[in-house]
């Protein structure tokens, strides 16, 4: 890992602490209003950090900046961050758009981790029951657009979300649910959206 500078490591310092407060990381201006630096030196520091591999950031994105390691003394604070909750999926709307949006959920580790995006969904029906996904648990999916065989993706189907098990066959693709009392799903193109990681239940 590269040295950072002095200022360096109070931008990266600000930014955790910010992210802590308010669940979601601060803007370029909330940095420098601050620090009172142009925002062209933020954008500097910035750069500077994440090249070194201390930040990550998403280009044309509001709120996208992820402290990977952080560096502030005796920082024992778990990664927490706030991941969208999604409901009903609004024809031809991005994702991940307000329409589409139940709210936010936090999260900490190991359900999410630095340096990935993640959405999450309540999970209805049992199609996937024999796979130990119930309904109304709370499934937290990493944002994907491909998949391997057996992996359980969340798929965008007439613009209706499906939580199935992914197959590549050879003229189709096959969504399997782990349920017998459910057909599998054939299609000839399927947008996957993300591959499950967690499951979080409460009683």
């Amino acid at each position: 890992m590269r040295q950072i500078t002095d200022r360096q490591k109070e931008v990266l310092a600000f930014i955790a602490d910010f992210t802590e407060d308010n669940v979601y990381p601060p803007t370029v201006r909330e940095i420098s209003d601050h620090f009172n630096i142009s925002l062209r030196a933020v954008q500097d520091h910035i750069a500077a950090l994440q090249k070194k591999g201390y930040l990550s950031t998403e280009q044309k994105r509001s709120r996208s900046i992820r402290v990977l390691v952080d560096e502030r003394e005796d920082s024992k604070k778990a990664f927490i961050s706030k991941i969208p909750l999604l409901g009903t999926v609004a024809a031809g709307k991005p994702l991940l758009c307000e329409e589409n949006l139940d709210g936010y959920v936090n999260l900490t580790e190991p359900f999410i981790r630095p340096g990935k995006n993640y959405f999450a969904l309540r999970v209805r029906g049992t199609s996937m029951i024999g796979a130990g996904i119930l309904e109304g648990d709370l499934a937290v999916v990493e944002q994907s657009s491909t998949a391997l065989d057996g992996q359980i993706v969340v798929a965008v189907l007439d613009d209706a979300i499906t939580l199935k098990r992914y197959y590549k066959e050879s003229t189709r693709i096959r969504l399997q649910p782990e349920n017998p009392a459910f057909q599998p799903i054939y299609c000839q193109d399927v947008r996957i959206v993300g591959i499950l990681t967690n499951i979080v239940r409460t009683y």
